[in-house]
């Protein structure tokens, strides 16, 4: 199949999404018609301080901003990883790394990443066989065509977009994927990673080499309405998992806020290419222009849906997939742009820049507008919360380590301040687990020790939010408490060593069954007996000693 290039999308005004009949807090609190519906957007390597409603003094993000405003936002809400495939694995199977069947990005040859056990039980899978149709538009990266985990193998029955991550470090590609069959794309080969002579001054000419005439971006927007339109009379689950705003930086010449953001950061010093990445004459103005972009295809939806009749029976959630791109990355000043706030570091990273992210719930007058949940939440909650929201309770399975946080969202209960949450990537060789306001942090001791674990770094995230203050030489005891989180929520797995991890375990530990692969899941119960409570669940509150 070959498509060709469509008309530049329309956009919206904050004017026309806040003109949404969503009902405020105190509205109609009746039972919904119907199952909700779930939207579930979720950007790419997109930080904290790159929305306006979140402090952003560069970029214009209207129809963000107002989901925002209509929802309760989490404050300390960590993506699943902090780079792209285990962050979105442990958001389809509610379990963190150190328990998930994908622990970090790993590349699948012709095309795509390491795949998930066939059988793996995704919130997709489990929305699908209570009768959602179900949907993906975007970029998948956890399986490639034709592998146990391709998106039609977890659960999706709809899915357009990039398979491969790898591909989609281009917005002008030769092909997508339309469910299995390959979608040709009439765009020219655009190269990868080419480079620009500095000398002479290179032209807008020079530039133009590295775009095509069709934006993958606005492709993908396309289906994602055609979908909506089609299963307005069912519940559906429709994730959004956009490339936006990834590198490369590219975006249409027609993007109607180029020329604003042109004038805003003035003259630029353009990239010039390298490292995998094609140059661009306005890094900032395209990044820029990029986000904003994205934003308009955000309240597209939303504003669909209030044209259906829709909006007040559906469950809206906006997140990303990890902290904000490393300054200087594809020529992205993301530290001019405070993409991460005051939050150390950045992509990749066991801090607060590499793991906490945006995240918004929105579902008008039954999720309270304008609230925030300041507790410790994450990745591996969305797929209990969702089903709970959804009236679903009893399909969460047993074996997910994220927390129903339905009672918190609809105000029936506060948030555990005191939530234990842990992080680890094989690729960089860390873990990283916070409990209520106490973060620790081990390493591997060095690039020829990975076999040895550093010393745990201690950080109070309520007294220093920015991590500017290694505090674990203060408070002996926490710092030996997070010691036995990092080493009791690790459990080995073959294909994603983490030596010095894995030693604490010993020599006969053995691998984690994947969950869903064999057996068929078991879900909890409502009138059933709880199930025993094992030394895993069961975390004693650590307390200084009296002074």
């Amino acid at each position: 199949m070959r498509v060709g290039s469509i008309p530049a999308l329309l956009a919206v005004s904050l004017a026309a999404v806040a003109g949404l009949h969503m009902a405020s807090a105190g509205g109609d609190k009746s039972p919904p018609s119907r199952r909700p519906n779930i939207v579930f957007f979720l950007c790419d390597d997109l930080g904290t301080g790159d929305l306006a409603c979140l402090g952003s003094q560069d970029i214009k993000t209207p129809n963000i901003d107002a989901l925002f405003a209509r929802g309760t936002r989490l404050s300390r809400h960590w993506a699943g990883s902090a780079v792209c495939a285990p962050s979105r694995c442990v958001l389809l199977t509610g379990r963190h790394p150190g328990h998930a069947v994908i622990r970090s990005n790993r590349e699948a040859k012709p095309e795509g990443q390491a795949p998930m056990p066939a059988g793996t039980v995704t919130l997709a899978g489990l929305l699908r066989d209570v009768g959602y149709a179900t949907a993906a538009f975007g970029k998948w990266g956890l399986g490639g065509p034709g592998s146990t985990s391709e998106p039609l193998a977890c659960g999706f029955e709809r899915f357009y977009g990039y398979n491969c991550q790898r591909e989609a470090h281009s917005y002008y590609p030769r092909h997508l994927w339309s469910d299995r069959e390959r979608v040709e794309i009439d765009n020219p080969v655009v190269p990868r990673g080419g480079t620009i002579p500095a000398t002479p001054p290179p032209t807008a000419t020079a530039f133009a080499a590295y775009a095509g005439s069709t934006y993958s971006a606005d492709l993908i927007a396309a289906e994602q309405q055609a979908f909506v339109k089609a299963n307005a009379g069912r519940p559906f689950f429709l994730y959004v998992p956009t490339t936006v705003p990834h590198l490369a930086l590219q975006v249409p010449a027609d993007e109607p806020s180029l020329a604003s953001y042109g004038r805003h950061f003035g003259d630029e010093e353009p990239y010039l290419g390298g490292r995998g990445y094609v140059p661009c004459r306005q890094p900032l103005t395209t990044y820029a222009a990029m986000i904003t972009r994205m934003d308009r295809e955000v309240g597209r939806i939303v504003s669909l849906l209030d044209e259906l009749k829709l909006t007040d029976d559906t469950i809206f959630v906006f997140s990303s997939d990890n902290g904000g791109t490393m300054p200087g990355m594809g020529g992205l000043d993301t530290k001019r742009l405070r993409s991460n706030g005051r939050l150390r570091d950045w992509k990749g990273s066991p801090y607060e820049g590499g793991l906490r992210v945006p995240a918004v719930a929105v579902w008008p007058g039954r999720i309270p507008a304008g609230r925030v949940i300041d507790a410790p939440t994450g990745f591996e909650d969305w797929l209990p919360t969702l089903l709970d929201l959804a009236g679903l309770a009893d399909r969460i399975p047993r074996d997910v380590d994220g927390t129903s946080l339905a009672s918190a969202f609809l105000g029936k209960a506060a948030a555990s301040e005191e939530r234990m949450l842990y992080r680890e990537l094989t690729e960089g060789t860390w873990q990283a687990a916070v409990d209520g306001r106490w973060k620790g942090i081990r390493r591997a001791a060095g690039p020829q020790r990975l076999a040895e674990g550093g010393p745990v770094e201690l950080y109070d995230l309520t007294a220093d939010p920015s991590e500017t203050t290694n505090v674990a030489d203060r408070h002996p005891v926490v710092t030996e408490h997070m010691r036995a989180i990092l080493d009791r929520e690790h459990i080995p797995h073959p294909d994603w060593p983490l030596p010095f991890a894995d030693a604490a375990h010993g020599p006969e530990a053995r691998a984690m069954r994947p969950p869903g692969a064999a057996d068929k899941p078991v879900f909890l119960q409502p009138d059933a007996e709880e199930p025993a409570v094992d030394d895993k669940t069961v975390r004693p509150r650590v307390k200084e000693p009296a002074a």
